[in-house]
């Protein structure tokens, strides 16, 4: 059965959370009038990459953002994903949460690889292992922004069994061709949906271009944004998966014992 996805390409406002906060429930309900059945935030969506206040303005763990989109999720019946900043005691981390239409809590990543040419390390904590998340019966590999870049990530998830890789983003418009690019790689080579919700706008002296897409198992862009605020729609269908893995059987050719290099990891 298909289900419609929303992908909400925001502008933000740099490092005021209750600003955002409202204007991502504002266009939350319209994408559910709309009849999305999940909606995807962008990266850092509360605080945007205002990294040298997030002792201040991140979340203390996940409040309030996370009651907010729990209750939301519920109300609405729809899931819900997206990543903010979240303050704990041994750091500050960049954590996507998944609520289940029920507004439970169906998964929590947080960015295992973070951007030096953005200077995360210096202020974010990273993560330390994957997450799946279960959602209306599809089996959702979590990625945040960076995390594209990485293949192995994308295809442990797919071999763990995702049929959908859901990866929030703020990619500054300067590399939006990589973005693009390694978004539809990713698609193509676990044959599986992608999701990529980046936001739009500029803050802290960057500039992010939007072209959040919605990529099939094929590698056909369903949904693709331009450069400024926008609800991306479209629809899956997790019979595609299996379909194109079955035309093409990439997983049951694999030979992993031949893809050993001495010495390297």
């Amino acid at each position: 059965m298909a289900i419609p996805v929303a992908l909400i390409q925001m502008d933000l406002a740099f490092g005021q959370p209750e600003a955002n906060r409202r204007r991502a429930e504002a266009l939350i309900r319209e994408a559910a009038a709309r009849g999305a059945r999940w909606v995807v935030l962008p990266e850092l969506w509360t605080t945007a990459y205002d990294l040298p206040r997030l002792g201040a303005i991140a979340d203390d763990g996940d409040q309030p953002t996370g009651p907010l989109l729990s209750r939301l999720a519920r109300e609405l019946g729809i899931a819900i994903f997206g990543s903010v900043a979240e303050r704990r005691p041994d750091g500050i981390y960049n954590t996507l949460r998944v609520y289940g239409p029920d507004g439970s809590l169906a998964a929590a990543y947080d960015k295992i690889h973070l951007v030096p040419m953005l200077d995360e390390p210096r202020y974010l904590a990273p993560g330390r292992s994957p997450a799946l998340a279960r959602v209306d019966g599809v089996t959702v590999g979590l990625l945040i922004c960076y995390d594209l870049r990485f293949p192995e990530l994308s295809r442990g998830y797919a071999l763990a069994g995702a049929e959908v890789l859901v990866v929030p983003a703020q990619w500054p418009a300067v590399r939006r061709h990589h973005w693009r690019t390694l978004a539809i790689a990713r698609a193509i080579e676990n044959q599986c949906y992608l999701l990529g919700c980046n936001r739009a706008g500029a803050g802290g002296g960057t500039r992010f271009d939007g072209g959040s897409l919605v990529v099939d198992p094929w590698g056909e862009v369903l949904a693709e944004g331009g450069p400024g605020e926008a609800i991306l729609y479209a629809e899956i269908d997790p019979a595609r998966v299996a379909a194109v893995r079955a035309e093409v059987p990439v997983f049951r050719d694999r030979r992993p014992e031949a893809y050993r290099f001495d010495g390297l990891a």
